[in-house]
């Protein structure tokens, strides 16, 4: 499938712009096919690495039901979000990515992505602590991958550097 183009190509941030901004932040909103054709938008916390998302669920539930479906999804995360009431605007920063969703099957990759989404969210804490928290909700856990087919990110063109003129 090709993606279209930003209409407004002014202000698209560039990849590395927008994987900062995955990097940075820490929970979107994951977009799946839901129950009775309606869409199904949830908040997630997720971590982004090796050029993929990762999000952790329950062995059981809507979001399982919706990806055995039709694993096609999107993904949105809002950077910033600014209002300027003088000038009825809003001063936004954000990234879309779109791509397929799959259950983790393999128990050392399930492991892997657990750990770096824990260390995300529980930056400092000891190892053997996010080992034994680990440890203790495993049976219960899933882990989903998300490979991406198409990434954006755009800004508000307030926020667009002025081209210079030579």
């Amino acid at each position: 499938m090709e993606f279209r183009k930003m209409r407004r190509g002014r202000q698209e941030l560039s990849l590395e712009e927008t994987e900062e901004i995955l990097n940075r932040q820490t929970a979107g909103v994951l977009a799946l096919s839901g129950d009775g054709g309606y869409p199904y938008a949830v908040p997630i916390s997720y971590i982004y690495a090796d050029g993929k998302l990762y999000f952790h669920c329950a062995k059981s539930g809507h979001k399982l039901d919706a990806i055995r479906r039709d694993p096609k999804a999107s993904f949105c995360v809002i950077d910033q979000d600014q209002i300027v009431p003088e000038k009825f605007t809003t001063l936004y920063r954000s990234v879309i990515v779109f791509g397929q969703v799959q259950r983790i099957e393999d128990e050392k990759q399930k492991r892997s992505a657990i750990e770096k989404l824990g260390r995300k969210y529980g930056k400092g804490m000891p190892e053997e602590r996010l080992t034994a928290e680990i440890d203790g909700t495993w049976k219960a856990l899933e882990m989903l991958e998300m490979e991406i087919d198409h990434i954006t990110g755009k800004q508000s063109i307030e926020l667009v550097p002025p081209v210079i003129k030579k």
